[in-house]
């Protein structure tokens, strides 16, 4: 392909930084306002699983909750029941509140009067404490994370491609927070489990990128502005095959896993989803461009010291 008719990546970064920052205010607007919807395993309730052994609806459930309710036989806030299993026969269940054996119990025995059959259950209950503690340690996991995964790509390469990396995976990392907070998807221990791993494939994305931008830096004589451009787009477009087809085996893998998974890890798929999708998105559109940005002041630099 000639090189004149290429995406000019560098050329049109400010468009897709503006598209990520707009996403990422709005993310972070509404994690202020609204705060995040964190799950059980984050925010201390019980979840219960009830598997019924027939067809359950969201509407059937919700009846069956507003019953016990109003007996006085549940006296804690829940959302919305989701359904699913094989047979739509599965229904979870979030509370806000620890229920005591008694309440669960009667919750299990109900389910199992109305619809004639046996109800087995699975409990997850997360006591204030404990909810806390995983909250910190999960914010201490993705800062490590990042501190060592900056200080590797700073040994392996040098600081201009260390910090358009580490920029550039807090953006993915974000962005998934974002996304998530946006539609109130629920946030649970899976869901780091996916931001953590998002972090891992997207700074091997970029590494590709980076480590063939040094091998042309090597061959190259910087001496315009016009030739770092040049040897940015070269080195992204060089590499873009094998970005595109590890992407799409790795999407079309997470797509299966939220397709065809069960609903306990669906939202863990989804959270892989955007975060793989964010990942490839950053290493070309942002990561390179911030390196450029980078480069681009030590090269007026240079020839400052040149023309003095």
């Amino acid at each position: 392909m000639d090189s004149k008719k290429r995406f000019d990546f560098v050329k049109h970064r400010n468009k897709f930084f503006s598209l990520s920052a707009v996403i990422l205010i709005i993310g972070l607007v509404i994690i202020l306002t609204s705060g995040v919807n964190f799950g059980v395993d984050f925010k201390a309730g019980t979840n219960i699983d009830l598997v019924v052994g027939k067809q359950l609806t969201s509407e059937k459930v919700v009846e069956i909750l507003h019953g016990l309710e109003t007996s006085g036989d549940l006296k804690s806030k829940y959302s919305d029941p989701t359904v699913g299993g094989n047979n739509s026969d599965r229904v979870s269940i979030r509370f806000d509140d620890v229920l005591d054996d008694a309440t669960v119990n009667k919750i299990q025995t109900t389910f199992a009067t109305t619809y004639s059959s046996e109800v087995s259950k699975e409990i997850n209950t997360v006591d204030p404490q404990l909810a806390k503690e995983l909250l910190r340690k999960a914010v201490y996991a993705v800062a490590i994370s990042s501190i060592l995964i900056c200080l590797y790509v700073s040994i392996r390469f040098e600081w201009r491609f260390a910090l358009a990396a580490i920029i550039a995976i807090l953006h993915d990392a974000f962005m998934v927070i974002a996304m998530f907070a946006i539609f109130r998807f629920e946030v649970n221990l899976p869901f780091l489990a996916a931001v953590l791993t998002t972090i891992g494939y997207s700074i091997n994305d970029k590494i590709v990128i980076f480590d063939r931008i040094r091998e042309n830096l090597r061959f190259s004589k910087l001496k315009t502005d016009a030739d770092l451009v040049a040897l940015v787009n070269d080195s992204i477009w060089q590499t873009m095959a094998r970005n595109i087809n590890t992407v799409v085996v790795v999407l079309i893998a997470a797509g299966c896993l939220y397709l065809f998974g069960s609903e306990s890890i669906k939202l863990f798929a989804l959270a892989k989803l955007i975060g793989l999708t964010s990942g490839a998105y950053s290493s070309i559109f942002i990561a390179c461009a911030l390196w450029y940005l980078f480069k681009r002041r030590s090269l007026a630099s240079s020839k400052k010291k040149s023309a003095a």
